[in-house]
């Protein structure tokens, strides 16, 4: 697997969270833990994980509202969730299914068939040019081996302008104000100016060079927007 993708696992029981967490990390995945929704959504914004498991019964918010909490938000919005449950009977399926959930396992389940149906899951879900390389007018981002060629050249950027540049090309054509990308880049509970995004914006061009900086448009009044077409 090219970089360890990031699971959270949401469950008011250690001893469910620790085998969980030991069956993830032997397939090789990073695991974090919360055991309520409010600590699972700070480090979901955080930490943007690339999977949460999720359990259906918790004490305050449960899975289930917990789940549509997250589907309203756009930042959270695509991030794959399978509900771990107890309950067999199939209203429930229905209803996390009509959540958005992506998948359902069912307690007691064995850690071969969890890690089989998140690898499933992650292969349904991971958006295009998230592993694939993306190009637009001979720029190349490369997300696996993180490296930008104009025209076959390597070019220098840094971890904040690869993140913002690997956005920019994977949501082309759409004006993003500075605090969208604030949440969109560098994730929502990190205390960063507005400003900072224009610093950034300015790097990115400059690292760009002549031939591309054109891509990175200012739209007035609103903030940014990476795009082929000369406005």
């Amino acid at each position: 697997m090219s970089a360890s993708k990031r699971v959270l696992i949401v469950d008011d029981e250690a001893p469910i969270r620790e085998m969980i967490a030991v069956a993830l990390e032997m397939a090789g995945y990073e695991c974090s833990e919360a055991d309520n929704a409010q600590d699972a959504h700070a480090q979901i914004v955080d930490n943007k994980p690339d999977m949460v498991l999720l359990d259906w019964m918790m004490p305050g918010t449960s899975g289930i509202e917990f789940a549509r909490r997250l589907r309203k938000d756009e930042v959270t919005a695509d991030i794959p969730i399978i509900m771990l449950t107890a309950k067999t009977d199939e209203d429930n399926k229905i209803k996390g299914l009509e959540t958005g959930v992506d998948d359902y396992i069912t307690k007691p389940f064995s850690p071969r068939e969890l890690v089989a149906r998140l690898k499933a899951v992650l292969r349904r879900t991971t958006p295009k040019g998230v592993e694939e390389p993306v190009t637009v007018d001979g720029l190349t981002l490369d997300p696996v081996s993180h490296r930008v060629t104009a025209d076959s050249q390597p070019l220098e950027l840094g971890p904040t302008e690869f993140r913002l540049l690997q956005f920019f090309m994977t949501h082309p054509d759409r004006a993003y104000s500075r605090s969208q990308l604030l949440d969109m880049v560098w994730g929502g509970n990190v205390y960063v100016e507005e400003r900072t995004v224009d610093v950034h914006i300015r790097r990115l061009r400059k690292a760009l060079g002549e031939r591309h900086d054109y891509l990175v448009q200012t739209v007035r009044g609103t903030g940014y927007r990476f795009s082929a077409q000369v406005a």
